[in-house]
């Protein structure tokens, strides 16, 4: 596949996951409070629709809504990924997700068995809390962008 020259590219200025939620009040409960993530919008009634925007770090956005879609988590390694400085950080998301009743999972990848904890959202999409002082250097990309 080749790659698009610079002019050819398209000018992004921003990113938003978007997410159906069967129960948006506990969905926002579980991002906000549980998480920590910023509200940062929202919309009711548009189109037979409800939503809240979170801000994730970078800049992009996790949409969450409800509506007539429904919540249809795909695979395992369908998964939103927050990073945290260090390990000690993970345990403690983790510690506190625990005590909320969150559900931990395995992943069937063990990368992020080994750098982070995986749990479930209320709608059984996957969350991994993830340290990003990773030994296996994950950001080394180069085989892929030759």
């Amino acid at each position: 596949m080749a790659e698009l020259a610079a002019a050819d590219r398209p000018p992004w200025i921003a990113a938003r996951l978007a997410r159906p939620a069967r129960d948006l009040a506990l969905s926002v409960r579980f991002y906000r409070d549980l998480l920590g993530l910023p509200v940062v919008g929202g919309f009711e009634g548009h189109d037979g629709y409800d939503g809240v925007f979170f801000g994730l770090p970078g800049g992009a956005e996790l949409e969450l809504t409800a509506g007539p879609a429904r919540p249809a988590p795909s695979t395992e390694d369908d998964l939103l990924v927050l990073y945290v400085d260090t390990l000690r950080e993970v345990e403690s998301t983790g510690a506190r997700l625990a005590a909320a009743g969150v559900a931990r999972v395995a992943s069937p990848n063990p990368y992020w068995n080994r750098t982070g904890q995986t749990y479930l959202d209320p709608d059984g999409y996957r969350l991994v809390v993830a340290a990003a002082d990773d030994p296996d250097g994950f950001r080394d990309l180069g085989r892929f962008l030759e």
